[in-house]
């Protein structure tokens, strides 16, 4: 018995042709992803088997709830850039832990420039989805001072993260514009941050004399 099913409706209920199929059920889900702004991602779908020129742009109302990671680049904010992620390491060295902790998953990554918190914040929210979706931002904290100037340093910018308030800068930490995003978010959806761990480079394998500050935090629906 074939473990492929043959279509029992192509060119009748939707086109035959793959170019003519994709280009209108682009178009349906284009007609209703601009109609809808970022929503929840759903977990189930209820949705009509018609012809689609009868029922297409219904269905498409509902799959077009999946397409957030696929519409983050219709933002004015985002572009592909080949340029942006050729040298950069901050997502490559988060890929091990990821990939031995939740195996198989797909990655959009994103290298924040000259933008603000709340552009960053409108892409995060793009992208939110649910349980299945995680948001990874990553930074360092405060660099090149001595250990004591950066425990300090360092100390007062984690009060700022568990403050979800948005506004670090670049001194306080190389990632501020994503870190400011992200707060700016989780404020808004009342997220509830946690501080795992804080030290710097002369805590771990390096001297004490130009340190670079770390910190890990979690951030976690619900109320404590």
């Amino acid at each position: 018995m074939s473990a492929v099913r043959p279509a029992a409706v192509a060119g009748m209920f939707y086109p035959e042709a793959p170019g003519v199929l994709g280009a209108q059920v682009r178009a349906y889900l284009e007609q209703a992803g601009h109609a809808l702004p970022s929503a929840p991602r759903p977990k189930a779908l209820i949705v009509p088997h018609a012809g689609y020129v009868y029922s297409g742009a219904i269905a498409a109302a509902a799959y077009a709830r999946l397409a957030g990671l696929t519409r983050a680049l219709d933002l004015p904010q985002v572009s592909e850039s080949d340029r942006a992620h050729a040298l950069e390491h901050s997502l490559e060295v988060q890929l091990p832990f990821l990939q031995l902790l939740l195996g198989s998953f797909r990655v959009v990554p994103l290298a924040v420039g000259d933008a603000t918190a709340a552009e960053v914040a409108e892409v995060i929210e793009l992208l939110w989805g649910g349980p299945e979706t995680l948001i990874v931002i990553s930074s360092d904290l405060s660099h090149y001072h001595t250990y004591r100037d950066a425990q300090s340093i360092d100390q007062a910018s984690a009060q700022t993260v568990l403050a979800l308030s948005p506004t670090l800068g670049y001194e306080q930490a190389c990632g501020a514009l994503p870190i400011n995003g992200l707060l700016t978010v989780a404020r808004r959806r009342a997220l509830r941050p946690e501080l795992l761990d804080l030290r710097n480079s002369g805590d771990t394998a390096g001297d004490k004399f130009r340190v670079v500050g770390y910190a890990s935090f979690v951030f976690s629906e619900g109320q404590a």
